[in-house]
């Protein structure tokens, strides 16, 4: 008997840049507080040469942002960035960020970016309400915005199927990749989260991207793409996440890991 073969990733490109085509993409978050030191801090990232840039919407007013706010420093910060991808992610507190919002405020913000052409991406966790998910993923889509569906355990690491499951449940809310970060208690977490970043790579027609964090997770920063994850998140300065790595040590590493 023969089975059924499972479809490759279909790839997401944008501007240029492709999550899921090969090498992992070095995505690079941008913190500040402000407008003004938000594109400071632009410039700096954009020296150091990212494949994308995540823009981490919760930070603007240290959590106290609003759809005209998240406008007004998005249009800056696109001008800013030039041709680089934009990543806009709102990191609420539930899921480790700073944005204590209600479905209605969390839909709004990303409405607005979205309207304003600001993000090339954006991030949705998948965790919110189904319908919150399902009307996010519907206005993206409808501006040819691509979806990050993600979800992140900052205590622990599920089991293996259960990560294999909410990868699935990503996928299955309508992501064009499906990311999740966990936290490791130790070396046997990272395998579990290895694994289970494998085996969802050979069943899900989306790219992943998987994440153990802190120090005990660095390795799968490094040779996550080896097991099927299609980036992983650098620094320049201030880290978004426990774990990440400088920019520079990490495109060193994947230049051995994954040589052109």
């Amino acid at each position: 008997m023969t089975s059924t073969p499972t479809p490759a990733p279909t790839p997401v490109t944008v501007r240029g840049t492709t999550i899921g085509g090969g090498r992992p993409v070095v995505v690079v978050p941008l913190t500040a507080a402000t407008v003004e030191e938000l594109l400071a801090e632009a410039r700096t990232v954009v020296a150091a040469g990212p494949d994308v840039v995540e823009w981490r919407v919760d930070h603007l007013g240290r959590g106290v942002v609003g759809p005209t706010e998240a406008t007004v420093a998005g249009r800056a910060l696109r001008e800013a960035l030039g041709d680089l991808p934009l990543l806009a992610t709102i990191r609420t507190t539930a899921e480790g960020g700073l944005a204590a919002v209600a479905d209605d405020e969390y839909v709004a913000i990303y409405r607005a970016v979205v309207a304003a052409g600001v993000a090339d991406l954006v991030d949705v966790e998948v965790m919110r309400s189904q319908e919150a998910v399902a009307e996010l993923v519907a206005l993206a889509h409808a501006a040819g915005v691509a979806v990050v569906a993600s979800n992140h355990d900052f205590d622990a690491t599920p089991p293996r199927e259960e990560i294999v499951r909410r990868l699935h449940l990503m996928a299955d809310r309508g992501a064009d990749v499906a990311k999740i970060a966990v936290m490791p208690h130790d070396a046997d977490d990272v395998l579990t989260l290895l694994t289970a970043t494998r085996e969802a790579s050979t069943q899900l027609a989306v790219p992943l991207i998987t994440m153990s964090m802190a120090a005990t997770g660095v390795a799968s920063r490094l040779v996550g793409g080896v097991f099927g994850s299609a980036a992983t998140f650098g620094t320049v300065g201030r880290a978004s996440a426990p774990g990440q790595v400088e920019v520079g040590a990490l495109r060193a590493v994947l230049d051995l890991v994954h040589p052109a």
